[in-house]
């Protein structure tokens, strides 16, 4: 099924900051044509203190770079800032971008410090994207970590993306949704999303329909005579147990009495002690003989509130999460960054760059790099290895591989009896895919499947998760030393 996009509507080329034209223009200016370089975009710590993140964005960063024009009001408002050279300015007016992308799968499961993608271009093409890149991976890997957080929070119990209305605008609902679905999801409210993205999209019922009602009662039977199939009752407006609950209850006993046996049904609760109204909820539709109706809640949940709530024996089937997931609430910023990491020069040799900074985290990993995710015998992920541009080969892993832990460069080990995936593939060749775009449901299925069949226990805790290594081959740790001895002592 192909679906429309919201580039379809309108060309966001122009979305970067201004310094991306001044250094592109600064370039076409003072370089000779033809420069190829290579961008690294990766982050530096796991939101929530969490034990790794989930990569999102990639579609809609490959649709950005495939569709990327300069349109001739473009042109005119760039001319006007005097900033722009002419000849500049022709160029951006015939403007496409014909690089070559290197990226993990949408949806993996990834690690601080380790290229989610690299961009190989020109040298004026591959800055002027960097605003765009960095705006969809921070926003969607943000929100797709918080959301797997959440959904692993409610062990097993259905989770619906409710956060359109708090989200920072329509973008961030539409492809918030989409990070939400990535992250485990079962659905969302927000009807676009499920439009364009082909999520399951539900929803229960508002208070303003049971105010609009001059009685609860009134507006619970109106409501199942248009809804039969989907009735789950709003029972917060005025009294949960003593008026919300009797009442559905009172509804539910007429619809069987009519016949009417309903697909879906239950309350919602959005308000109050949810572990408590939950549990009575639950014991008052038991006795009713409804052991078969949902309760369903919402009301500023989050991993944290969810937890709490199951501790407490809260009785519920499925939680509607709005704001804090939509906006990463406990911790709103992602940090990916993107680095120029190697120059091809003239001999088409290419040599690697490297940032040196008194903050040790923000040293950058120099030169072209292959990344491979590393198992054991049984198949779980137990390291990343990040290796020269040459890799690694079937008989290194036969040898054994000699590999350090930059944290920690006394430790070496030796890695054989494991098996080694590359993560990162060619996703974009000269300006275009190399193959088709994964649904989301494939991609959510994606990180199911390395969740629960590769990924430790032990990394997934939310308080103190295993650090999973980020190790390196012996040759190109000793490479990156190298360099930073040449940098800071010439």
């Amino acid at each position: 099924m192909t679906h429309k996009t919201i580039f379809d509507k309108r060309n966001i080329s122009m979305m970067m900051d201004l310094y991306e034209l001044t250094m592109a223009n600064g370039y076409f200016t003072q370089e000779q044509q033809g420069h190829r370089v290579a961008f690294d975009v990766f982050y530096r710590r796991n939101p929530d203190q969490g034990g790794f993140a989930i990569f999102a964005g990639l579609e809609q960063i490959l649709q950005y770079l495939e569709g990327m024009r300069f349109e001739a009001e473009d042109i005119e408002y760039l001319r006007g800032l005097h900033l722009f050279n002419e000849d500049f300015l022709a160029y951006l007016s015939r403007f496409r971008f014909t690089g070559d992308v290197y990226a993990f799968p949408e949806g993996t499961v990834m690690y601080p410090n380790e290229p989610i993608i690299t961009v190989v271009a020109d040298l004026v093409q591959a800055q002027i994207v960097e605003t765009e890149l960095l705006a969809q991976v921070n926003h969607q890997s943000l929100v797709a970590t918080k959301a797997n957080r959440i959904v692993r929070a409610a062990a097993g119990r259905a989770v619906s993306d409710f956060g359109a209305r708090r989200a920072h605008n329509n973008d961030a609902a539409v492809l918030g949704a989409r990070a939400c679905y990535i992250g485990g999801v079962t659905g969302t409210a927000t009807v676009s999303a499920g439009q364009e993205f082909d999520i399951p999209v539900g929803g229960t019922m508002a208070h303003s329909w049971v105010m609009f009602y001059q009685d609860e009662l009134t507006a619970f039977r109106k409501f199942a005579e248009v809804y039969p199939d989907n009735c789950i009752l709003l029972v917060d407006t005025y009294d949960v147990l003593r008026q919300g609950v009797p009442h559905a209850i009172q509804v539910f006993d007429e619809m069987k009495a009519r016949g009417v046996a309903s697909k879906n049904y239950g309350i919602r609760l959005d308000s109050g002690d949810l572990a408590y109204l939950s549990r009575e909820a639950r014991r008052m539709l038991d006795e009713a003989g409804y052991a078969d109706a949902k309760i369903v809640v919402s009301n500023s949940l989050d991993e944290y509130t969810i937890t709490s709530i199951l501790d407490q024996g809260g009785r519920i089937d499925s939680f509607g999460v709005g704001e804090r997931m939509i906006t990463a609430k406990s911790d709103p910023v992602f940090g990916a960054v993107y680095k120029l990491c190697a120059v091809s020069g003239e001999d088409g040799v290419w040599e690697p760059r490297i940032k040196v900074s008194e903050t040790v985290e923000k040293i950058t990993n120099p030169g072209l790099k292959r990344v491979y995710r590393v198992y054991n015998t049984e198949g779980q992920a137990f390291a990343d290895l990040i290796a020269g541009q040459d890799g690694v080969t079937d008989e290194d892993v036969k040898k054994g591989i000699v590999v350090i832990d930059p944290e920690r460069p006394w430790k070496k080990r030796l890695f054989r009896d494991c098996t080694l995936r590359e993560l990162q593939t060619k996703v974009m060749e000269g300006g275009r895919r190399t193959g088709p775009a994964p649904s989301v449901r494939e991609i959510a299925a994606y990180v199911r499947r390395q969740l629960d069949n590769e990924i430790w226990d032990e990394e997934q805790r939310f308080e103190n998760p295993h650090k999973h290594y980020i190790d390196m081959t012996s040759d190109y740790y000793n490479m990156k030393m190298n360099m930073l001895e040449e940098k800071t002592h010439g």
